[in-house]
């Protein structure tokens, strides 16, 4: 049986005597390294164009997710502390809402404000005519039954 090598591509080889030349020519190099020191740089050589195959493995959050989202406050799953929002706390982090959502495999819907704040902010928005129009006016109250006193 004879073992079929692949072919070396003349270039690498090329480009593979020269950086070592030039190393040793620079370095002291014990000559039985040599050879580990010429297979080291010609497997570093030869892998430069391909992609670099690194798998990113998802942290598993500390609690489950449907549990993070609670009427006044959304637990962070960064530090487990709890915020009304998380976007200035991700900013401090470095992180942006999407970033955080994909490396959590959370839902594109999943809030960044917590339901009560949200709530709040709206009332008090309606409350001070914001979001109308300048030419409408306020909603009349509608008039209840009047109490005998």
């Amino acid at each position: 049986m004879t073992e079929v090598l692949p072919k070396p591509n003349s270039q690498l080889i090329e480009l593979t005597a020269d950086i070592v030349a030039a190393y040793v020519s620079n370095n002291p190099v014990p000559a039985g390294e040599l050879p580990g020191l010429i297979a080291q740089i010609h497997s570093s050589i030869s892998t430069l164009g391909t992609p670099a195959t690194t798998v990113e493995e998802r942290p598993t959050p500390r609690m489950p997710i449907k549990k993070t989202v609670t009427n006044g406050y959304i637990i962070s799953l960064e530090d487990g502390k709890k915020y009304q929002t998380l976007k200035r706390h991700l900013g401090i982090l470095g992180l942006t809402p999407e970033e955080y959502r994909s490396k959590w495999s959370l839902p594109s819907d999943y809030p960044m404000v917590a339901p009560g704040y949200s709530a709040r902010r709206s009332e008090l928005a309606k409350q001070l005519g914001l979001g109308r129009k300048p030419g409408e006016k306020k909603p009349v109250k509608k008039a209840g039954r009047k109490t005998k006193a």
